[in-house]
């Protein structure tokens, strides 16, 4: 059959959803010059100089550490669901004996938590924690850490982590290195922009770690090392679930003890700062779910 032929029955298949399971399928990808986007079966004898390939894309599999139920994804969850990406949360304030497999996933994301990356004995997780980190860092997997997540990347990476001698909590602004020009997600951060943080403790910036971002209060904001990325601050966190900490009674707890406005004041400041902080989060998130689900294979067409 020539290629127009085929073109026009797969054009025939497309209103009736046929063409999922149709081999002219992929074809028809083919000759409008986009990637196909599902499989299809390659004709079993098609000689060597007649086999054309295209890429096949499979959607991944993340693994997201989580340590307590007000920290989770935030705007990251619809983030990875609209790219068809599968989640699987590890709560380990639920389940603190749980022992993942890093292996059968394509990302690993660790959140944040009230623990400290040295309380190993305390909190055993931890320790199972840091060996996952340290399996994605030598399999190159994307890895992002957030807050809790980026001091376990630091410490993992044998960065000391510590205590401030003045916590940052509400909103202050980030600003770039001159490092994060170069970065493909830093590079959206171009001047200083505001940031949600909700932290006692800092880590040095590891060795061989390019230094992304900086605040007043704390010179370490956001580090890379290969394909990890630890993030100090929140920008994951949305005005609801932002509202939710100032309304819990540990976070107001920990506002009214370290921080230096109450919690009025900062939902104020949400309101009035988050539609900035969403735009850089949904730059930064986008290009580092970018590489995520196109895992490329090679599939055989037929030729024209």
């Amino acid at each position: 059959m020539s290629a127009g032929a085929q073109l026009g029955v797969a054009r025939a298949l497309w209103p009736r959803g046929e063409f999922l399971k149709d081999k002219y399928f992929p074809l028809l990808y083919h000759i409008a010059g986009a990637p196909c986007v599902a499989t299809a079966p390659a004709r079993k004898n098609a000689g060597r100089d007649s086999r054309r390939s295209c890429d096949v894309v499979t959607m991944a599999k993340v693994l997201v550490f989580q340590h307590v139920a007000a920290e989770p994804l935030g705007t990251l969850d619809p983030m990875l669901r609209a790219r068809g990406h599968r989640i699987r949360y590890v709560n380990f304030h639920r389940d603190p004996d749980v022992d993942p497999d890093i292996e059968k996933y394509d990302a690993l994301i660790v959140l944040g938590g009230p623990q400290m990356p040295d309380e190993g004995d305390r909190h055993p997780h931890l320790k199972v924690e840091m060996r996952c980190i340290e399996r994605a860092l030598e399999r190159e997997i994307p890895m992002l850490g957030i807050c809790l997540g980026a001091q376990l990347l630091a410490h993992t990476l044998g960065a000391r982590v510590r205590p401030m001698k003045t916590w940052e909590m509400g909103w202050h602004d980030i600003e770039p290195t001159h490092f994060s020009a170069a970065d493909p997600l830093f590079c959206a951060l171009v001047e200083p922009q505001p940031a949600f943080h909700w932290h006692g403790y800092t880590f040095d910036l590891p060795e061989g770690a390019a230094h992304l971002a900086h605040s007043d209060a704390c010179e370490n904001q956001a580090f890379r090392y290969g394909s990890a990325y630890g993030l100090q601050c929140h920008l994951e966190l949305d005005e609801r679930l932002i509202n939710r900490w100032l309304a819990m009674p540990e976070y107001v707890d920990d506002l009214e003890a370290h921080g230096k406005s109450d919690a009025n004041t900062v939902r104020e400041e949400t309101h009035r700062l988050i539609g900035q902080s969403a735009t850089l989060g949904r730059a930064l998130f986008g290009q580092f779910l970018r590489p995520l689900g196109v895992r490329r294979t090679r599939h055989v067409l037929p030729s024209r």
